[in-house]
């Protein structure tokens, strides 16, 4: 809600977050001289990178005071809100909006960012207005990386085996009803260009009642090409080709033949339009460009063949990519690159302004790259009030926010009030075995504050 903000306060949240410890990443002690004794640092949002951010800064210089904000009811950004609640130990995250396709069609009932659906199933308040339509037999997935693949197993994953997730109440209702059986993943390259990681593929091969389809032709002179890549890529190619040109033995034979569900990876194939239903009202399918690769390397792209395919489909989910949005107005923000412009995360031309996260270096790695990145930008800032280039002085810090927020009758969610939020989503999950029943309404949270 626009109105409300969530604020935390001093070194009595580190226990809550289990964050890795910060010994895995190069630190240094820095000794302050009796100005930059307490300075009053300000980090916005309270994802990873913010809490990271964070950590960093009080370890280094325990005598600062860190207010974290959030624009949600409750912290932690995507480790609440974007990882699959069927694997909690990933922690991947992301950013704050999706590429758009603009392509025609795109805006049709139907069609959805992956993003907003990993939203929905997660209980981003935001999404959960999304209502996805899970009554056709086909979805395709334009993507091929690991939100992609997350996507795809959550729709085809049997509802019994997300009982016991977080997945929130709602979806697992929507879930229970799905009719889709098969789930298609396109992507613009081939198969040694995919963006998915090796333990995500293996999981989908092996995701229970569903097989695997894959075109052996697409595999055609690769045993040679593999030899080239480095190892984890050549790991991930040839479990591909295998599962692509090998008979399965009898048990995974057996298994195959009797599942229920499938999932496939379309190569060398382009979304050029999103095709309307004959009464125009809702999606029937993706139509594609069939496209070669040429270059080689980094510089391999796609380009059309000048073919045409139409794939049929009743649900269409864009994982292409994603992109950080303009902070503020005052904010530098780079908005074909989708992020703040800054050097090792200073933001440039704006003295005592600093960035970490996607926001800072774009959409790539999870959260290992994104806890180094963070300690780089908070020692980046100690470097500069150390060297005296930060305004010097005594600041107000929070008791401005405060008098500001008072002014407008905002009255902000602490840390203590989410502890009781947590509480109340852990005992509403015992009753079904979950770890927790998330808290989806911010209206709901608000009424059980007493705000």
């Amino acid at each position: 809600m626009a109105s409300r903000c969530w604020r935390w306060w001093g070194l009595s949240a580190w226990p809550r977050t289990r964050l890795p410890p910060a010994g895995s990443t190069p630190s240094f002690r820095h000794h302050f001289s009796t100005q930059e004794k307490t300075p009053q640092i300000c980090v916005v949002g309270s994802g990873p990178a913010g809490f990271y951010t964070a950590q960093h800064l009080l370890k280094q210089h325990p005598q600062a005071h860190v207010d974290i904000y959030e624009k949600q009811p409750v912290p932690f950004g995507l480790v609440r809100f974007g990882v699959a609640p069927d694997h909690p130990e990933v922690k991947s995250y992301g950013a704050e909006d999706h590429r758009a396709l603009e392509i025609p069609g795109e805006e049709l009932p139907g069609v959805f960012s992956a993003w907003a659906f990993v939203g929905w199933y997660n209980g981003l308040p935001e999404n959960q207005e999304l209502e996805p339509d899970l009554s056709c037999d086909t979805a395709v997935i334009l993507g091929q990386g690991n939100v992609a693949l997350d996507v795809a197993r959550i729709l085809l994953t049997p509802p019994e085996h997300l009982e016991r997730t977080d997945i929130t109440k709602a979806a697992l209702g929507v879930l229970r009803q799905s009719r889709v059986k098969t789930v298609w993943l396109v992507g613009r390259r081939g198969p040694l260009q995919v963006a998915f990681t090796i333990k995500e593929l293996r999981e989908m091969i092996q995701l229970p009642g569903a097989r695997p389809i894959l075109d052996p032709a697409d595999f055609l002179g690769l045993q040679d090409k593999i030899k080239e890549v480095p190892r984890p890529r050549k790991r991930l190619t040839e479990l591909l080709f295998r599962t692509a040109t090998e008979k399965p033995g009898p048990e995974e034979a057996v298994r195959q033949a009797s599942a229920s569900r499938a999932w496939g990876l379309r190569f060398f194939r382009s979304p050029q339009q999103v095709l309307p239903s004959p009464d125009g009202r809702r999606a029937a399918g993706v139509r594609l460009a069939v496209t070669r690769l040429e270059g080689v390397d980094e510089a391999t792209r796609a380009v059309p063949t000048g073919d045409i395919e139409d794939l049929p489909c009743g649900l269409v989910l864009s994982s292409i990519g994603y992109k950080s949005r303009p902070v503020d107005p005052s904010v530098p923000f780079d908005s074909k690159l989708g992020v703040i412009p800054n050097v090792e995360g200073r933001v440039m031309d704006v003295p005592g302004l600093y960035c970490s996260g996607w926001v800072k270096r774009g959409p790539t790695g999870v959260i290992a790259t994104t806890m180094t990145d963070s300690f780089l930008t908070g020692q980046m800032l100690l470097q500069d009030l150390k060297a005296g280039l930060l305004p010097s002085g005594p600041r107000p810090g929070y008791a401005a926010i405060q008098a500001l927020l008072s002014s407008r009758g905002v009255q902000p969610v602490s840390f203590s009030d989410w502890e009781k939020l947590d509480a109340e989503e852990v005992a509403r999950g015992q009753g079904t075995g979950k770890p927790r029943e998330k808290l989806v309404d911010p209206q709901e949270m608000l009424r059980l504050l007493g705000h």
